[in-house]
């Protein structure tokens, strides 16, 4: 039997926080209508349940994006290069996609990965 994708799509978060080393607060799917995921300043990480049905690969890239947030707060050449060490082809497979849409606060309001 398959798993549920909800609880495919968590274990996908857990196995990509390990490899990253990172622990996310609280991991949390839910209705988002205007971007695929966001990341607090406080590490907890909201990921649009529009998200679990896309393709495993676009996934990765929204997972690993929120991911490295909580060891780089931005998107500048540090983010893009760990972006392009973890998964190289992130931008061809959505990175793109999600760029045109991330949003950065400097005030700490957090980041996230918008929707197109």
């Amino acid at each position: 039997m398959r798993p549920k994708p909800h609880a495919a799509f968590r274990q996908r978060v857990r196995d990509w926080a390990e490899k990253l080393g990172v622990r996310p607060e609280r991991v949390q799917i839910q209705r988002m209508t205007h971007k695929w995921a966001s990341c607090s300043p406080a590490g907890r990480l909201s990921f649009s349940s529009s998200l679990v049905r896309e393709e495993v690969a676009f996934q990765e890239v929204v997972i690993v994006h929120e991911l490295l947030h909580l060891r780089v707060p931005n998107h500048g050449r540090l983010f893009k290069s760990l972006m392009s060490a973890y998964l190289p082809e992130w931008q061809g497979i959505g990175g793109q996609r999600i760029a045109r849409f991330c949003r950065f606060s400097d005030n700490g309001a957090g980041v996230s990965a918008g929707r197109s």
